[in-house]
């Protein structure tokens, strides 16, 4: 029986873990977090439908039953020894397997970067996962304690950025923005919620239907522009000037708690492990698949497969998608791999 060694159990990981469980393969995951789930883990409601994340993660690692998950794990090391794959950790352990499936997700855009916006310089301004972390204790309050009345998002913390680097579109941040205001408004309905934004990049089948309730439903008011300036009044508000770009107009205005929808960037130690298993990475410092087209689970190194995040922002279902995608990859790489074999031997 072949061995596959997972990294990363998010949710790329641990549905690939149980998809090549299914098909036979014994496999060994591992988190360098102390537990597993990535960041959907830190999550409380998903979009569109308001599903409990906890849920979707119970979904995806419910059918493991003879994988070892190994969690509080670091990959020291990885070389290729005899066609098999030794991977050495930072328990002082090893684990040898005849593939590797690189599920190592994202970083959220660390937001101290962006020092115009006050994040963690003033008491009130806060991140979406921060936001998530409130949604999930039962109360969205500012550092008083107090229920807002004025809240503000901003999108595009970290994406869609030349002065960060990051020309990219993260993907999901304008409806998860979308999502996390509705939510304000449900838990306090006679708040003021803006969101500012360049482009609402609402794709999606439902996306646009979450934008419409936004609007009509809980009124939440959505500017076309961006925040020039955040700064701290003498009583903790944020003071905002925004440019509104389509009314051609600033806006000053103070609110009680500004969001930052912090963007995917690839994690730190990226180019470390794509250095070791000799892969290649993007200008932008995700992995970079082979083929875009036709080969987004192949790497460029023979063995060595992706899935998920890793590759570049991708929303839960796209990641679920690719990362069973990836176990069909790996499925057909090791069988060409018998074919060979048992030429070789014949």
């Amino acid at each position: 029986m072949e061995h596959i060694i997972v990294i990363g159990a998010g949710i790329a990981g641990l549905t690939a873990a149980s998809a090549l469980e299914k098909k036979g393969f014994s496999v060994t995951v591992l988190e360098k977090k102390d537990h597993p789930g990535g960041n959907v883990s830190s999550w409380d409601r998903l979009f569109p439908e308001g599903r409990q994340a906890g849920d979707v993660l119970s979904h995806a690692g419910s059918e493991l039953e003879k994988t070892d998950v190994l969690t509080g794990v670091s990959v020291e090391s990885v070389e290729k020894r005899d066609g098999r794959f030794v991977a050495e950790l930072s328990s002082g352990d090893s684990v040898t397997g005849d593939a590797v499936l690189l599920a190592s997700g994202f970083s959220l855009f660390d937001a101290h970067l962006k020092e115009e916006y006050g994040y963690g310089i003033y008491d009130n301004v806060f991140t979406n996962a921060d936001l998530e972390a409130m949604f999930s204790a039962g109360k969205v309050s500012g550092k008083s304690g107090q229920a807002p009345k004025r809240v503000a998002f901003v999108h595009c913390v970290g994406s869609r950025d030349e002065k960060i680097g990051n020309r990219y579109c993260s993907k999901v941040c304008c409806a998860t923005a979308v999502k996390q205001a509705s939510e304000v408004k449900q838990l306090y309905p006679d708040a003021e919620v803006f969101c500012f934004y360049m482009d609402l990049r609402m794709y999606d089948l439902a996306f646009e239907d979450m934008y419409f309730n936004a609007q009509t439903l809980y009124g939440v008011r959505f500017v076309r522009g961006r925040l020039c300036e955040a700064a701290e009044g003498i009583d903790k508000r944020v003071v905002l000037k925004v440019e509104d770009t389509l009314a051609g107009q600033t806006m000053n205005l103070s609110v009680d708690m500004l969001v930052l929808m912090s963007g995917m960037t690839a994690p730190s130690d990226t180019a470390r492990i794509a250095g070791m298993l000799g892969v290649k990475t993007n200008k932008e410092g995700f992995l970079q698949p082979e083929d875009v087209y036709l080969g987004r689970n192949i790497s460029s190194a023979p063995g060595v497969f992706l899935a998920g995040t890793c590759t570049g922002p991708k929303t839960i279902p796209e990641t679920v998608a690719d990362a069973r995608a990836a176990c069909e990859a790996i499925v057909a790489y090791l069988g060409e791999k018998r074919v060979k074999t048992t030429a070789k031997a014949i």
